[in-house]
């Protein structure tokens, strides 16, 4: 295994290219199942997840050509309606596949998933839908065998779930009739997916709003798509910046994509500024405290929660952050305050005092998001080394992170543990 060691004090200054969101990009690769001739992505990121489904695809049948950021699918030759658990363990998006098999194929053999330990995330959402639109489903030895002709429905979803959004919405591209869908995940990514199925031939209207609407149709073509910026990376470079006192400007972001993000850092007195698709963020005054309260779009994403608690344990007064969307996604709180954060939690909200400084320390990663806030702890640490381990998980969602806080002026390197 690798690890990361950072000797912070250092502001972070200059600009960084922002890459391929890889929550668009996942389901974008698991919705080429339904095309019938080749799809190419482009602006793919280079993740571990990325690798993990480019495998899963590979093991149905799929050719898949991926050459520098551009990847080229060929469904034509897509024979296996399954997805194994040594494939599915590691990643929750490897669920994606659930709905286009069974819209392809009228049957399918899932692996229930794994992924981050951030909570439950039950996946009776997907299930509960997909049982709507006429499929029979039982969960047999840890998978989800589905099975079924796919009919449109008006549906409304118990809770606006991204996921469970995107495999209903897939499923039903190709389900006969009208499919109706309300209390849906309103995200930028789902706007990006109706965007490639529709490319493909798909009828799908309302993306990112709270109704879509799917008018079933035969059979889908190939289609080209580049794969939206990542949303939830822009923060997390925005927000390393500001937390070391420098200065970042994110290029091909869009401000559109996490507008209560930008709202709650302009709210601790940062200067943010937005021209077209380059933002940049410094606070020369300080930073001042803001409670927060995740939420699904266009409300505060809980995937940049960690991060903005970290800024917070540098900001003057008391601030504090309510986690609504997942119930286990305060890991990094431990770690935090051996660094020297001054952190409670009670129940879903997390009460943060602002502290001088903190120090460096070994610590130990637990989930995506949590380590990229360790990563931004280790930058503000004004004495002392952090070393942070089980850096898999950064590698998950943040491509060659270390590299490119070095050409921020970080101080940081990733080493063999």
């Amino acid at each position: 295994m690798d690890k990361i060691l950072v000797r912070g004090g250092k502001p972070l200054k200059g600009s960084v290219q922002i890459r391929g969101a890889k929550n668009a990009a996942l389901p974008l690769m698991a919705a080429t199942i339904l095309a019938e001739d080749t799809c190419v992505l482009h602006n793919i990121p280079c993740l571990h997840d990325i690798f993990s489904m480019d495998k899963l695809l590979a093991d149905m049948g799929m050719t898949i050509d991926f050459t520098g950021r551009s990847m080229t699918m060929e469904p034509q030759n897509l024979h296996k309606a399954e997805a194994h658990y040594e494939l599915v363990r590691k990643m929750r998006a490897s669920f994606f596949v659930l709905g286009p098999l069974l819209a392809r194929f009228g049957k399918c053999r899932v692996s229930l998933p794994g992924g981050c330990a951030i909570g439950t995330r039950p996946v009776d959402i997907h299930l509960k839908g997909l049982e709507a639109l006429g499929a029979s489903i039982r969960i047999e030895d840890g998978y989800v065998v589905a099975e079924g002709k796919l009919s449109g429905v008006n549906y409304a979803l118990d809770f606006p779930s991204v996921g469970a959004t995107e495999n209903l919405m897939m499923a039903a591209t190709r389900a006969e009739g009208v499919t109706r869908l309300t209390n849906v995940a309103r995200e930028p990514e789902i706007e990006d997916l109706a965007h490639f199925l529709n490319a493909m031939g798909a009828r799908i209207s309302g993306a990112g709003t709270d109704l879509i609407t799917i008018v079933g149709v035969d059979a889908l073509g190939g289609a080209e798509h580049i794969v939206m910026p990542d949303r939830i990376e822009a923060g997390t470079f925005l927000t390393a910046g500001i937390a070391t006192g420098g200065d970042v400007t994110v290029l091909n972001a869009k401000a559109e994509h996490f507008p209560n993000f930008l709202k709650k850092l302009q709210a601790t007195g940062a200067v943010v500024e937005i021209q077209g698709n380059k933002i940049r963020a410094h606070a020369p005054n300080g930073i001042n405290s803001v409670d927060i309260t995740t939420q699904p779009f266009p409300g505060f994403a809980t995937d940049l929660q960690a991060q903005m608690m970290v800024l917070m344990t540098r900001a003057n007064g008391v601030s504090r952050i309510k986690e609504t969307v997942f119930e286990n996604r305060f890991m990094q709180v431990p770690e935090l305050v051996r660094m020297g954060a001054d952190i409670d939690v009670d129940g879903n909200t997390a009460i943060v005092r602002g502290v001088k400084s903190l120090s460096g320390a070994p610590v130990m990663a637990s989930d995506l998001r949590a380590s990229a806030a360790l990563v931004i702890a280790g930058l503000m640490a004004q004495q002392g080394e952090t070393a942070i381990s089980r850096v898999y998980h950064i590698d998950r969602g943040y491509e060659r992170i270390e590299e490119r806080l070095v050409g921020l002026g970080a101080d940081i390197e990733r080493v063999r543990e």
